[in-house]
């Protein structure tokens, strides 16, 4: 058996943590769950099981999968410091992650798609909005969980520099969607993206929640390139915001290219905003995120 298995050695209790981190983990997406229901002033139960709102559940999804993002750069941080503080540490961090998930969501909410009342839209079923919300919270997190791998530690600069991380967030995500409308409505006679996606059209969604997951990846690559300094806080933020743009930029350039060569000989601009077609969104969702993945692992290895 040993000759067809042969595993690192590790301490027991390592599964106590894990399981310690796991428990807190499933206790915090229940939280997540409640509290969206309050939030949206619904029934959880009432929304998917009698209503069928298949928006309120790709919203509420998309939060849940945003929480263990975020979770997921915690889960083994304080192995060997002992039970009590991996169980406090992962509740700090995973409330840290609750509350950034949300901000970041009220920012997007605000700011980014501004003309948009997100929540009377789920109200009414509206999938196309939903995508995006859900796509918003999964970028929120998977920067921020690069910014909470980046950052080292869990003292006062560690949660200072985590919680600037909402700055870089909500900096990346409206620059995104600033040059994706604008690229909109150049293509279609001035008109509003974000009026495009109150009719409910899921092509759009698609593609422009590719567009933001794909950014997010590529941004989280900063972590691999900048110097964590615990008392620079201006620096550290100003750090992430400029290679964050920097990186989200020439990603949207290299997919832009990608799209040319991968779609040669389909009018991908039209068929997405006047034909609906989510095939061919779904292929430039992939191809931002794949371009992002491999773009993001040249700085691993670097």
């Amino acid at each position: 058996m040993e000759q067809l298995i042969q595993l690192l050695p590790f301490s027991t209790s390592v599964l106590v943590y894990l399981a310690i981190d796991v428990a807190i983990a499933i206790a915090l997406l229940f939280a997540i769950r409640a509290l969206s229901g309050v939030m949206v002033k619904a029934s959880v139960r009432d929304e998917l099981g009698k209503r069928d709102n298949f928006a309120f559940g790709i919203s509420l999804a998309g939060r849940m999968l945003a929480l263990t993002i975020v979770l997921s750069a915690v889960v083994g941080r304080h192995v060997g410091l002992g039970y009590e503080v991996a169980a406090i540490g992962m509740l700090l961090f995973g409330g840290l992650g609750i509350v950034l998930v949300k901000i970041g969501r009220l920012a997007h909410d605000k700011v980014v798609l501004n003309q948009v009342n997100k929540n009377e839209m789920i109200e009414q079923k509206n999938v196309s909005v939903a995508l995006v919300d859900a796509a918003s919270a999964i970028s929120s997190a998977i920067i921020t969980k690069a910014i909470i791998e980046w950052a080292q530690g869990a003292d006062i600069n560690a949660f200072v520099a985590i919680f600037t991380s909402v700055i870089v967030v909500i900096a990346v995500l409206l620059f995104a969607t600033r040059v994706y409308e604008y690229r909109y409505a150049e293509s279609n006679q001035d008109t509003s993206f974000q009026k495009t996606l109150c009719t409910g059209q899921i092509a759009l969604a698609l593609q422009h929640s590719g567009n933001l997951i794909g950014i997010s990846i590529a941004v989280s690559a900063a972590n691999k390139l900048l110097i964590y300094e615990p008392q620079s806080y201006v620096s550290n933020v100003t750090g992430w915001l400029i290679l964050g743009l920097v990186l989200a930029g020439a990603l949207m350039l290299m997919t832009s290219i990608c799209k040319r060569l991968v779609l040669a000989g389909v009018n991908w601009k039209s068929e997405v905003s006047l034909q609906h077609n989510i095939g061919i969104a779904s292929i430039e969702a992939v191809l931002a995120i794949g371009i992002a993945l491999l773009f993001s692992n040249i700085f691993v290895s670097a």
